[in-house]
């Protein structure tokens, strides 16, 4: 049988250590040898003795979560084998975190990550009730996290002398250490002559990067659909 589609590219091999990997733009091959985390709902395929369970986020977490539609739905995969992630094949990065390491990332946007990271629902504070919600997925620790995002994602510098002002529907993630601040970008005049469509924005100050989907989110998207 011949076709392009059995290109070498396309091809998965064995993983040749426990964690995850690249398989291709689209999705993350995880080696699992114990444990690690995922996006429930987020496998594709596997092979090997692996279980899948609904992972609880703790009291906290889930009135959180219950309250603003934000943090994240959870499954942890246990066993020895390898397995598939990917969703809606949005493009797939691998950030790996090292000690002293903080990223913000909308629930959203989270596709996987190893068991020794932390992982906490923090509010993003001057957010209100805005798009972005009140709470975000904070990780830190030593270990790997593989975020997604529809589109190539636009990662902006912060520096003091130069805040960044984000779109809430449209940001995937940013340094944990930045500060967060609600800015209106329009008089009260324009919002009553119906608006630009921009009146209100996330600002970020201090020192690190912002990330950004090159599109804002969908209605049915921002619902959690």
């Amino acid at each position: 049988m011949h076709s392009d589609l059995f290109a070498s590219e396309n091809v998965v091999t064995p993983a040749s250590a426990p964690g995850m990997t690249l398989q291709n733009a689209k999705s993350v091959k995880y080696a699992v040898d114990g444990e690690c985390f995922a996006r429930q709902g987020s496998m594709v395929a596997y092979r090997g003795d692996l279980q899948f369970e609904k992972q609880g986020q703790g009291v906290g977490k889930f009135l959180k979560r219950a309250v603003t539609g934000e943090g994240l739905a959870l499954m942890a995969v246990r066993g020895r084998g390898e397995v598939w992630f990917a969703h809606e094949a949005a493009n797939c990065f691998i950030v790996d975190l090292a000690p002293g390491d903080g990223l913000t990332v909308n629930g959203r946007n989270v596709l996987c990550f190893d068991p020794s990271l932390s992982y906490e629902i923090s509010t993003v504070k001057g957010a209100g009730m805005t798009g972005g919600g009140l709470f975000n997925s904070v990780f830190s620790g030593h270990g790997k996290l593989a975020v997604m995002c529809e589109g190539n994602p636009l990662v902006i510098p912060v520096s003091p002398q130069a805040p960044v002002f984000v779109d809430t529907d449209a940001v995937v993630g940013w340094t944990a250490s930045l500060k967060t601040s609600l800015h209106r970008s329009q008089s009260l005049g324009s919002m009553l002559r119906g608006g630009s469509g921009e009146a209100v924005q996330l600002r970020l100050d201090g020192e690190g990067f912002v990330i950004v989907r090159p599109s804002e989110l969908r209605p049915e998207k921002a619902a959690g659909n």
